[in-house]
């Protein structure tokens, strides 16, 4: 495939033929997204309603009410009955074989109703965890994690996020294995570790150090830590916004003494970023795909609140520069779905470190302008947007999040921007070529 027909100088320039550029979901993925929308329709709907309803006066928020387990597990026995399960493994036998592109119009639905992921096991930080597990995992590791795992029976989290560090760059990862004799012991300190505070997150994919003085790039290994491990601390959760998010949570842990089976090691001491770049791939633009579905949410209730609300004698959507502020919206959800589609394909077509850069694009791009149309609903509704009435307020708190989650918007911006300038740097040095138009 050529990139650069056109202009030698970007990786970007328009080919027409290109197969970049061909966004169609498969013929064969159609029905199956028809069925999940009504799924999540009769389905998924009315049972989150239910198991809302049954979690209202519940006083230990770190647990699940009576009842609230039972109807989720009904839906979720009916969507494996139904075949709507494990979407998120692209090409594998352990799912449905989907392309990352088919994916994406299957993730934008799933990203409408927050419990939809749950349901069909899509759920993040599930999704990446089983993804490593599958791609790299051993054959007593798969038994043990990612078959429960895949059938639904267990949460897990992945816990990199470090209290002492600046954990955007990895290689700042301090927490400590050493291994003696056929164990690793394993001492830090770790939060915001996304799902550890769900009584069903039974193993953590933990990032640990364990050659510091060797290469950067080789110092960190990825191991398995059962969150039942003698030495797992939990101190609290972190609240986000002033949230805990219970019972899912995002956790401070201390890691004390804690000793696992040398066999927890996934693929072998020092190779912690080769297995993030896993992490890199699809699991890391399945929150933008389901940010669109977010968006779409958003201007769905924006809209109707404008036109359903009066204020000085007319219907607010129609007050000051509320059309503008909804054709904006439409046309960055367009701009935004395209630009995540295109990452999408570009993971299933490119070489994984020429599809990286447009998975860092779309990370840079969509929680950014998918948080100002949250807010843009949020402000429609008055103070009812930033209450517990609608759903605004947790959905700009997880988009917001969004943009520290997997690295900040600064990281993603870095790397494309270097990745572009690189482009310059072979071009002859003459200073007046700035002055001139290139073709």
């Amino acid at each position: 495939m050529t990139m650069n027909a056109g202009n030698p100088k970007s990786s970007f320039a328009l080919n027409p033929q290109d197969e970049l550029n061909d966004l169609r979901m498969s013929e064969k993925a159609m029905p199956l997204l028809e069925h999940v929308r009504r799924f999540i329709k009769e389905t998924v709907q009315p049972m989150s309603e239910e198991f809302h309803r049954l979690g209202e006066n519940k006083t230990d928020i770190w647990s699940y009410a009576p009842g609230q387990l039972e109807v989720l597990e009904v839906a979720k026995d009916k969507a494996k009955a139904e075949g709507l399960w494990n979407f998120f493994l692209p090409d594998a036998h352990t799912g449905e074989g989907l392309s990352n592109l088919d994916y994406a119009y299957i993730a934008v639905e799933l990203g409408k109703n927050p419990m939809s992921s749950e349901v069909m096991n899509c759920a993040a930080p599930d999704t990446g965890n089983m993804e490593v597990l599958e791609r790299v995992g051993t054959p007593a590791q798969k038994k043990e994690w990612l078959e429960p795992l895949l059938a639904g029976k267990i949460r897990s989290a992945f816990a990199m996020t470090e209290v002492n560090a600046a954990s955007s760059d990895a290689k700042n990862i301090n927490t400590r294995a050493t291994l003696v004799g056929d164990e690793y012991i394993i001492n830090g300190e770790k939060h915001y570790i996304s799902g550890a505070g769900d009584p069903r997150c039974k193993i953590m994919i933990t990032m640990v150090q364990t050659s510091p003085e060797g290469p950067p790039h080789l110092r960190q290994s990825q191991i398995l830590v059962p969150t039942d491990a003698p030495g797992v601390k939990i101190v609290g959760p972190m609240n986000v916004f002033g949230d805990p998010d219970a019972p899912h949570g995002h956790m401070h842990i201390i890691f004390d003494n804690v000793r696992v089976p040398a066999s927890n090691m996934l693929l072998g001491e020092g190779r912690g970023f080769e297995i993030s770049q896993l992490r890199l791939g699809p699991g890391r633009i399945h929150h933008c795909m389901r940010a669109i579905g977010q968006a779409e949410k958003a201007l769905d209730l924006l809209v109707s609140r404008g036109l359903t609300r009066e204020a000085f004698g007319k219907p607010i959507i129609q007050l000051g520069g509320n059309i503008e502020i909804v054709s904006r919206a439409r046309i960055e959800i367009e701009a935004m779905r395209l630009m995540v589609l295109k990452a999408a394909k570009a993971m299933d077509v490119l070489p994984r470190d020429e599809a990286r850069i447009w998975i860092h694009m779309v990370k840079a791009m969509v929680p950014e302008r998918v948080c100002v149309i949250i807010d843009q609903a949020i402000q429609m509704h008055g103070a009812l947007g930033v209450s517990q009435k609608t759903p605004l307020a947790r959905m700009y708190t997880s988009t917001r999040t969004l943009r520290l989650a997997d690295g900040p918007d600064e990281v993603h911006h870095m790397v494309v921007g270097r990745h572009e300038v690189r482009q310059y740097r072979e071009m002859p040095v003459d200073p007046s070529s700035a002055a001139v138009f290139r073709n």
